[in-house]
């Protein structure tokens, strides 16, 4: 087989990547083994390990033990809407989803107090070590785990007050413009920047993702006049998930 100026095992993983993609080598079949790509290919063992342990990072095959190597299911990626329009009642962009799309949403969350990091502190323009109130979510879709966040409040802005537990009290499970808006502030803006990135192993373990698999990272910040009143980290499967962004024309 005659082939351009890459190393050799990235070639071969190329052309065993398209096999998948184009359904040569559909979902739960067999890869073929180290000796048949060796054969196959005309490349040293060395090759062809280094060409499954690619399509392996990828995602698109995974190991059984004691079996071999097998093609993944593909999931078709669902859309995960982000938008500048505020849902109706205080709910959050994934609880409005939901309701929207007819789906099984679920979440479950924990907050507690800590002191906040040094990139928390300047997210939040906050001195480090500062009381944040830190809270996790796990959100589900019908039963499968699909999303996770943390969000970090500083307690100099909510401490004391009745929406300083973002999931219980009067205002529990409403968005952060309304919790705010009844301790009278008004959240005018804010900020969204997303990333890629390897996930991390607890992240993975979390979302039913394997080793090596991307996820997409949307660090986010509600400002009111200028000042950060939450900041947030929200994580999703790249390989599962697209997202939407809903912009305004103006």
């Amino acid at each position: 087989m005659t082939f351009g100026e890459q190393p050799a095992y990235l070639r071969v993983a190329s052309d065993l990547r398209q096999k998948i993609v184009n359904g040569s080598l559909p979902p739960h079949t067999r890869l073929p083994s180290q000796a048949r790509i060796r054969e196959e290919y005309g490349v040293s063992d060395t090759v062809a390990l280094e060409a499954r342990k690619v399509l392996m990072a990828e995602g698109l095959v995974e190991g059984r033990s004691g079996s071999g190597t097998y093609v993944r299911e593909r999931p078709v990626p669902r859309r995960v809407s982000r938008s500048g329009d505020r849902p109706p009642c205080g709910a959050s962009p994934f609880r409005q989803e939901q309701a929207d799309e007819g789906a099984r949403g679920t979440w479950e969350s924990s907050s507690e107090q800590e002191a906040a990091s040094a990139e928390v502190a300047e997210r939040l323009g906050i001195d480090e070590g500062s009381r944040v109130m830190r809270t996790r979510y796990l959100y589900r879709d019908s039963g499968d785990p699909m999303m996770l966040s943390t969000s970090w409040e500083p307690l100099d802005v909510t401490g004391r007050t009745p929406v300083m537990l973002p999931e219980e009290g009067p205002l529990g499970g409403c968005g952060v413009v309304d919790r705010m808006a009844a301790i009278d502030i008004v959240v005018d803006n804010v900020l969204e920047q997303v990333a890629a990135r390897p996930g991390l192993a607890e992240e993975l373990l979390a979302l039913g993702g394997v080793p090596g698999h991307v996820v997409l990272v949307i660090e986010r910040t509600f400002y009111a006049s200028g000042r950060a009143v939450e900041t947030a980290d929200v994580i999703v499967p790249a390989d599962r998930y697209r997202l939407a962004y809903h912009l305004p024309v103006r």
